[in-house]
């Protein structure tokens, strides 16, 4: 869904994403509201997030996992889960957010959240990140069909942001979902006045 890896799939452009990722956002959030402020997905990744005509965001697959009582095995922890949860094998609200976080690396990257990364090594998305924006090639980071908007140059590296936010190694540092949701939103209505202010300038020009 968010990465758009697959061939034969119409790219999204910045403003689908956007919303898919607000969308989402939201979704997790009110998860996190239920059963007096401590429920859990535990499960959150790009399949599990379902998308209708208008890209409306909804995340299936709530509360499948303690009803199947299954053990978190390695083959379902890597990639998407927080590095706290192969340790314990427990997931929590920050490890939603932490798989929250990979999602929106994804939709920025359009890599995967495993990917090979030179003399066949393997390298978890968020680390690759972290190491790129470390040399200072934050650019390098952003799939190439994201490269074509220049006018949201900053809202990407604003999203970059949060996305690397979610994704710290250390559960306490990482924000919780409403926050996640409050800095997407920050950043959609600074893009509308943004957008607003640019046709009002265009409108001025035309003779």
């Amino acid at each position: 869904m968010v990465g758009n890896r697959n061939s034969g799939r119409t790219p999204l452009d910045w403003e689908s994403r956007m919303k898919i990722a607000l969308g989402t956002a939201r979704g997790i959030a009110n998860i996190h509201t239920e059963g007096g402020g401590k429920c859990t997905h535990g499960n959150i990744k790009s399949s599990n997030v379902l998308l209708t005509d208008e890209l409306e965001a909804c995340v299936s697959d709530v509360g499948l996992a303690p009803l199947m009582n299954a053990p978190i095995t390695t083959s379902r922890i890597v990639g998407y889960h927080a590095p706290e949860v192969i340790e314990t094998r427990k997931v929590t609200q920050k490890s939603d957010v932490y798989s929250f976080g990979v999602l929106l690396l994804e939709m920025l990257t359009a890599k995967a959240p495993l990917h090979q990364s030179g003399h066949d090594d393997v390298v978890d998305l968020p680390r690759w990140v972290r190491s790129v924006v470390r040399e200072e090639w934050t650019a390098e980071v952003f799939n190439v069909e994201l490269l074509r908007y220049q006018t949201f140059q900053e809202e990407m590296v604003q999203m970059l942001q949060i996305g690397l936010a979610c994704v710290a190694k250390t559960p306490d540092m990482r924000p919780t979902m409403d926050e996640t949701v409050r800095m997407i939103e920050d950043i959609r209505q600074s893009e509308s006045k943004n957008r607003t202010s640019l046709e009002a300038e265009s409108n001025i020009q035309t003779p």
